[in-house]
């Protein structure tokens, strides 16, 4: 309580977690198994409950408090940026996007929808995808767009490679969907590429 998180090392920020779990039993070396599949605190709390099972120890209840953890830092992270002038927040928008989608094993392509305000007033996962690949289809960007009455958009996905440098494909389904945008007077200010460890944006990249 004194120092803080900060304070702690992820093995013991995780023991924590478990100990819920697992009360009045040393979770000490199931944290270091699970810190030593995973990688580090963030990732564990992001993998999928099918990952977190095949590790020794690891039952529905560790599971559930793990998942529990992960949601709330999705609700923290969300309130930064919702209802509020996205483009004033931004690096709040980077944090949300980040927590959200950084640690995943597949791709996922979400939108931010704004009002004339630059409110953020929708943020919805558009589509799921494979490791490397995400199927996004420009007509049914525009379509939810004119259902939300959105004056503007941000894309975002993640690169479960952790490289957030875009691809050619990227490139080209963002030009898609800009044209078929522009044709609705709906801008589109970015893109951005959430990696493990940095973001990418088109707009800095000069690529919109």
């Amino acid at each position: 309580m004194n120092g803080g998180a900060a304070a702690m090392p992820d093995y013991e920020l995780l023991e924590l977690v478990l100990f819920r779990a697992i009360p009045r039993q040393d979770v000490k070396p199931l944290a270091h198994r699970i810190i030593h599949e995973f990688g580090d605190f963030n990732r564990a709390i992001s993998a999928s409950p099918a990952r977190l099972a095949a590790v020794k120890g690891v039952g529905q209840a560790v599971i559930h408090e793990m998942k529990i953890v992960e949601a709330a830092a999705h609700r923290l992270t969300r309130a930064r940026v919702i209802d509020r002038e996205v483009l004033s927040s931004w690096d709040a928008l980077i944090d949300y996007c980040t927590v959200s989608m950084a640690y995943r094993e597949t791709e996922q392509f979400r939108i931010l929808f704004l009002d004339k305000q630059n409110i953020l007033i929708a943020d919805e996962e558009q589509q799921k995808g494979t490791v490397d690949h995400v199927p996004v289809y420009p007509r049914e960007v525009a379509k939810r767009a004119l259902e939300l009455n959105a004056s503007s958009l941000i894309l975002v996905h993640n690169h479960p490679s952790g490289d957030p440098s875009p691809s050619n494909a990227d490139i080209d389904m963002t030009g898609r969907i800009e044209r078929a945008l522009t044709a609705l007077s709906i801008k589109l200010h970015d893109h951005i590429i959430i990696g493990k460890n940095k973001v990418s944006s088109f707009h800095d990249l000069d690529l919109l």
